[in-house]
């Protein structure tokens, strides 16, 4: 009877008390330091661009001069974020992008690709070493376990086999993958040339190399692309179409009925 008769539930007066306390004791939900204009930090940017000796208490210097009050920690942070290097370092280091601009005509870059047999679906490791000047390719081995004593060895064939071409490569790009350990290395060093290890996680800064390996119809070879000519229709594709072009014309056409056709007289 008494359910009958009331006017709200319990659980409607928790809410509204909820809502009340709540309107109560309100406080700015703010998480640390307050976050930097973004014209102060296109402005640390600009002075650290121009300036390349200035250091972070120098642009916090010049930064109070114009009514900025930045921290030299808040500075620090923003170069980083930035990816712009402290003051003695800050002209002087070069970006990937420009590594492999400048490097082009006497880099080599090195890579693995597997390919699955058909057969017995056993995978097999197939190792290149590309001319990056020439993009000439050598396949050096092939083998279903790449170690790190097979990888040098086949580095070493080719060392050998290039002989007096070596004076042109200065750099041999790579992965940071096991088979490329210490000994790896020391091959290219002894004969002048220093190997760079790609950052990690990052296959696209080994971008001759990976765009070599993306695709195995690129490895192989296309008479018809290199003349500019359509592609080899195959014989069995022509008879399919010729049979689905017949079954589709005898479809088409209407079947005779009865009345249309002809008499047979009578037999002698």
């Amino acid at each position: 009877m008494l359910r009958r008769h009331r006017l709200v539930t319990p659980g409607t007066i928790l809410r509204w008390h909820r809502r009340l306390v709540a309107k109560k004791w309100t406080y700015p939900h703010r998480l640390g330091r307050p976050p930097v204009e973004d014209a102060v930090v296109s402005l640390i940017e600009r002075i650290a661009g121009e300036n390349r000796s200035s250091g972070y208490k120098r642009i916090q210097g010049k930064l109070l001069k114009l009514g900025h009050h930045v921290a030299a920690s808040t500075i620090r942070r923003i170069l980083q974020w930035l990816w712009i290097s402290p003051a003695p370092v800050r002209g002087t280091d070069t970006t990937w992008r420009q590594f492999l601009r400048t490097q082009t005509s006497t880099m080599l870059a090195c890579d693995f690709f597997h390919v699955d047999c058909a057969v017995t679906l056993q995978r097999i490791y197939v190792f290149l070493v590309l001319e990056v000047p020439s993009r000439s390719v050598h396949l050096l081995g092939v083998t279903t376990n790449p170690d790190g004593p097979w990888t040098t060895q086949q580095l070493r064939n080719l060392v050998m086999d290039l002989g007096d071409r070596l004076t042109q490569f200065q750099f041999l790009v790579r992965d940071r993958a096991g088979q490329f350990t210490t000994s790896f290395d020391a091959v290219p060093a002894d004969v002048g040339i220093q190997a760079v290890w790609i950052p990690p996680r990052c296959p696209r800064a080994n971008c001759f190399a990976e765009r070599f390996v993306r695709n195995p119809v690129n490895r192989t070879h296309q008479p018809h692309t290199d003349l500019q000519q359509a592609a080899p229709v195959c014989r069995t594709r022509r008879l399919c179409s010729s049979l689905q072009r017949s079954t589709t014309l005898s479809r088409s056409r209407p079947s005779p009925s009865m009345a249309d056709q002809p008499r047979r007289g009578p037999q002698s």
